[in-house]
């Protein structure tokens, strides 16, 4: 049996096991879903690892792309989109997935574009990364699965999106489970210079603004996603197939140019889509977010360092929560999926 087979394999028996537990416990969707009392302390528990595949994927066209996606759980389900950040892929909540589905949950985890089996619909389309059109990606794939509503559960480029869609779209978002809490980028802030030690962290953005560095980081991929990976979260200490199984979403042809065009669009290098320049005045205001909010910090994270989150605070207008998770770091669903799969129960209750 080849080793891409065991993967699968493995995958489906975590899964299964997972369904299992949670029958153990009763049908836990009425009590999760529509009870106003949080029952997340009633989802099985799950060890990081557990699971190594969602199976076979799903594509469908939306917007501008064809994404590919895992979709767990029930179609008539409540709806949870898991979006991940960089450099890492869906595999960041193979854990966290199967626990939510298992209570009830239809749980959508895309691909973000340039990643894994998302692709552009048009060689002709421009490979643009800024922060709405990751956004209106979100919004298109809700259109073409028929989801109205959603909780929406993120880290990194993935709570930002989050961010973004409760902002100027708060009727699609239920409600939001977010790392590092408020993260919607302001371009003209994003000029100020910061502490020596802060701009230390962000190298890689400058390193990307040069011909040099994109042309590095096509050539050493794997070198310089184990490099951020170890940087990011030091106390997780992932195994090779692991790493394997992410990094092999990033040979999608589209992935090199996605990547380079964020993080330039962020130091104003290169210009977004004009098309989106209202989107981007809107968010260049700072927004409020209305959906009631979880905000997570791991506290071992390389990247955003825990804080209490009175910080932005006053960005939160509904009930909001913030909890630090012991051990973790910047890629935290896949880090501690337990903590974050109760974090999406909760904050449904909310």
């Amino acid at each position: 049996m080849s080793e891409e087979i065991n993967h699968h394999r493995r995958g489906f028996l975590g899964i299964a096991a997972t369904a299992l537990a949670a029958a153990q416990f009763g049908t836990l969707r009425p009590a999760i879903a529509k009870s106003g009392t949080s029952k997340a302390s009633e989802l099985p528990e799950i060890k990081p690892g557990t699971n190594t595949s969602f199976g076979t994927l799903k594509q469908i066209n939306a917007g501008v792309l064809n994404v590919g996606y895992a979709d767990l759980g029930p179609a008539d389900g409540p709806a949870v989109l898991l979006l991940h950040g960089w450099p890492y892929d869906i595999h960041s909540f193979v854990d966290v997935a199967p626990l939510l589905a298992s209570a009830g949950y239809r749980v959508i985890v895309p691909h973000l574009r340039g990643h894994g089996t998302t692709s552009f619909l048009s060689a002709n389309t421009f490979r643009n990364a800024q922060q709405s059109v990751v956004a209106l990606d979100i919004i298109a794939l809700m259109d073409a699965l028929g989801i109205n509503k959603a909780i929406l559960a993120g880290y990194d480029w993935g709570a930002r999106t989050a961010n973004i869609i409760a902002t100027l779209w708060p009727e699609r978002c239920k409600a939001m489970v977010s790392v590092n809490g408020y993260l919607i980028n302001n371009l003209e802030r994003n000029k100020m210079p910061l502490p020596p030690k802060v701009e230390h962290g962000w190298w890689y953005q400058y390193y990307f603004a040069t011909d040099r560095g994109k042309a590095g980081y096509d050539a050493n991929r794997r070198e310089f996603t184990d490099l951020i990976w170890r940087a990011n979260s030091p106390e997780w200490h992932f195994d090779a197939a692991t790493f394997d199984r992410t990094v092999a979403s990033f040979d999608n042809p589209d992935y090199v140019a996605i990547v380079i065009h964020n993080y330039r669009w962020r130091l104003s290098l290169v210009p977004g889509d004009p098309q989106c320049d209202d989107l981007e005045k809107k968010l260049a205001e700072g927004p409020v977010i209305a959906a009631p909010t979880i905000t997570l910090d791991g506290d071992s994270d390389g990247v955003a360092p825990a804080s209490d989150g009175t910080s932005y605070a006053k960005m939160f207008t509904a009930k909001r929560t913030h909890r630090i998770i012991k051990g973790a770091g910047h890629n935290l669903p896949q880090e501690d999926p337990q903590a974050f799969a109760e974090a999406v129960v909760e904050v449904d209750t909310y």
